[in-house]
């Protein structure tokens, strides 16, 4: 089966049509007729869509929309009305208050399947990223999402058509309706449209040619990592329900079977561009949260979370295109006696600092991660003895050159690095505790480092 589809009609011969057409499309069809018990069988069947008349014997489609906005988890359940033919008043005002889309009698069967088809996949690609994003708060490094609104004088919207008349056409009729910048562009001179920053949504109009540039363009659109996250408008020139159609499967995100309408396209328009606000917070706090899980919150240097897979991958890198690499270990001397002396704030601001001037010797392919209080590991990806003595000698220098500068402390406070280095791989270190292996001999570096009378580097015998 495809999915579930819940189907609510008062007219037992309409959820009847209904039902063998989608049944045929290998859909499970669950039946009702009204309002009345309809929050019971949603949460018993758990409908990947709703299908519904405008009007029922106890209510509209439009409560059906409230009801599931009030139910935990079925708020992004896609609804499609179906309503009588010329029926434009009800259709806009459906689409103003959220149905995803109005069908009218008789269906056409093509756009009904494509229109399924669409909403379906959409739902299910906006639960695997907000999957991720409940994921975050519950692993600890990210907040709850606030309900978001775009700044609309800043959103970009292209009307691409076949000739720049009719796109003046469409920016003239469209402008009053809303707030966007509106731009216009022909499909055969399309290179501004590609050129950052791209648009926020296209309409896109489509011929009736056997090789469609529009869908071409769609398709091109859809592909591109630059313009994936654009909202596309299709819009059919003369109207097709069958070109609406192939333009959703080919990845439009709405289509307008009766072709252009401007009331009918501002709507649709404007769900679209909040669909695509949610999606991109929802994205960006994904992203935020998989930088916080591998990242020291204070210095922003990596954590030892990313630190060590990191190590063991190039590592065996390493080792398999012969190629040396560094692992350095820093520990700042005394630091107890800087918490003590100072405070912990204090002893932040050093290590922040401590973090600032350790990167500015680094080099753009060079990781470094505080893996401790006060301790910090360095790679250094192909790498000799040589570069590791003067990197490591540089780190030291850094930090021991002058005296850090501290909120509320009254005089500069002195601060000193031990460092302790290795140089990978070498044959004894093989197999599974390679990395252990490293780790262990730069620390015991940084211990001879330290007994030495710290503020010093100390290099591993294979290294020196």
């Amino acid at each position: 089966m495809q999915g579930t589809i819940l189907i609510i009609d008062g007219v037992a011969t309409n959820r009847i049509m209904l039902k063998v057409q989608l049944t045929a499309a290998y859909y499970h069809v669950v039946q009702a007729e009204r309002l009345e018990g309809l929050g019971a069988t949603i949460q018993r069947t758990r409908p990947d869509l709703i299908l519904s008349a405008m009007s029922l014997p106890d209510g509209k489609v439009t409560d059906i929309k409230a009801m599931l906005a009030r139910s935990d988890g079925f708020a992004g359940v896609p609804i499609i009305a179906v309503t009588e033919q010329n029926d434009r008043q009800n259709r806009l005002a459906a689409l103003s208050a959220g149905i995803d889309d109005v069908l009218s009698y008789p269906l056409d069967d093509v756009i009904l399947q494509a229109r399924i088809r669409s909403l379906i996949r959409n739902r299910t690609n906006t639960a695997e990223i907000t999957h991720q994003s409940n994921s975050t708060p519950a692993m600890g490094f990210a907040e709850s999402m606030e309900p978001f609104a775009p700044a609309q004088s800043t959103i970009s919207v292209a009307l691409v058509a076949q000739n720049a008349a009719t796109a003046a056409l469409w920016r003239a009729r469209l402008k009053p309706e809303v707030p966007y910048q509106l731009r216009t562009h022909q499909l055969n001179d399309i290179q501004a449209l590609m050129t950052d920053p791209v648009p926020d949504a296209v309409i896109l109009e489509l011929d009736q040619s056997a090789e469609s540039a529009g869908l071409r363009l769609l398709a091109d659109l859809r592909a591109r990592a630059a313009t994936r996250q654009t909202v596309v408008i299709a819009v059919p020139n003369p109207a097709s329900p069958k070109l609406a159609a192939e333009a959703l499967d080919r990845g439009a995100h709405d289509a307008m079977q009766t072709g252009f309408c401007v009331d009918e396209l501002a709507l649709r328009l404007r769900t679209q561009l909040r669909l695509k606000a949610q999606s991109d917070r929802v994205r960006d706090q994904v992203r935020s949260g998989l930088r916080a899980a591998v990242l020291d919150p204070m210095t922003g240097l990596y954590n030892r979370r990313y630190a060590l897979p990191y190590l063991a991958r190039l590592s065996q890198h390493a080792e398999l295109h012969n190629q040396s690499f560094a692992v350095i270990l820093a520990d700042l001397d005394h630091f107890k006696s800087i918490n003590d002396r100072y405070g912990h704030p204090a002893g932040d601001a050093v290590l922040v600092e401590t973090a600032k001037r350790l990167r500015s010797v680094l080099r753009p392919g060079d990781l470094a991660a505080r893996v401790g209080g006060e301790e910090f590991l360095i790679v250094m990806p192909g790498t000799t003895a040589n570069e590791l003595q003067k990197t490591a000698s540089e780190l030291c220098r850094v930090v021991n050159h002058s005296p850090f500068q501290v909120a509320k402390v009254d005089h500069p406070v002195p601060v000193t690095i031990s460092i302790g280095g290795t140089l990978g791989p070498s044959l004894s270190d093989t197999g599974r505790n390679q990395v252990e292996q490293l780790i262990g001999k730069a620390d015991q570096a940084l211990y001879a480092a330290k007994h030495a009378g710290r503020n010093r580097v100390t290099l591993s015998p294979q290294a020196a």
